[in-house]
């Protein structure tokens, strides 16, 4: 999303999400980079993601255009959010944590 979007514009869009809108255009470079940054350490697909050990609760990831959607198995170390919030930084994305609602400027 655009920097100036505020929380509520984040939480809409994962509403749309969720509903199965998704937009229909390029996938943002950013986006791009991020998802194979984190899934260059975890793999979401192939052999490697079933292994013991990995952060994902479902694979392979949701990966649209505008976001990826992941789901953290609850016992994932803490490196992993970590690493995510290092590429999330890295690369100027937002964070929302559907536990709670709250959104993270990561950059």
């Amino acid at each position: 999303m655009d920097r100036t979007a505020d929380q509520d514009a984040v939480r809409a869009a994962n509403a749309r999400c969720f509903s199965g809108d998704h937009p229909q255009r390029a996938a943002d470079p950013r986006v791009v980079a991020f998802y194979d940054a984190v899934t260059s350490y975890y793999p979401d697909r192939g052999p490697r993601a079933a292994q013991s050990g990995s952060p994902w609760a479902s694979a392979p990831l949701h990966a649209e255009a505008d976001h990826i959607h992941m789901r953290l198995d609850e016992n994932c170390a803490d490196v992993v959010l970590e690493m995510i919030e290092k590429y999330a930084a890295q690369f100027h994305l937002d964070l929302l944590d559907l536990q709670d609602g709250s959104v993270y400027r990561a950059f």
